[in-house]
């Protein structure tokens, strides 16, 4: 991966509304749900939905499907797991890894 992507992709759910919104269609499963269920929990207007959803789809990280009229927002799973195992594949790259151990105090 290159690291312009990964940035793009860490930024895109960085602040709380963003991550909210990005964690219903994961939590929904591959099938996604329709944009109006993703939108409930927050009483976002749907200009705003549609951006923060829009950069979530630029990443990569969720897709938008339509089925007749209606959107439905999907998580792309691959490149979140890529994401993430990106990020742990750099855990302790230049020195002992402590992951099995008790993780020091900051």
């Amino acid at each position: 991966m290159k690291i312009e992507i990964e940035a793009r992709q860490l930024d895109a759910p960085g602040n709380p509304t963003k991550l909210n919104i990005c964690r219903i269609p994961v939590r929904a499963g591959p099938n996604g749900l329709p944009v109006g269920r993703v939108k409930e929990p927050f009483g976002l207007a749907a200009s705003t939905l549609s951006h923060h959803i829009g950069r979530l789809v630029g990443t990569g990280l969720v897709t938008k499907n339509r089925q007749g009229s209606t959107f439905i927002p999907r998580a792309n799973y691959r490149p979140m797991i890529a994401l993430l195992g990106y990020l742990q594949d750099e855990c302790c790259a230049d020195e002992t890894c402590f992951l099995n151990e008790e993780i020091p105090a900051a």
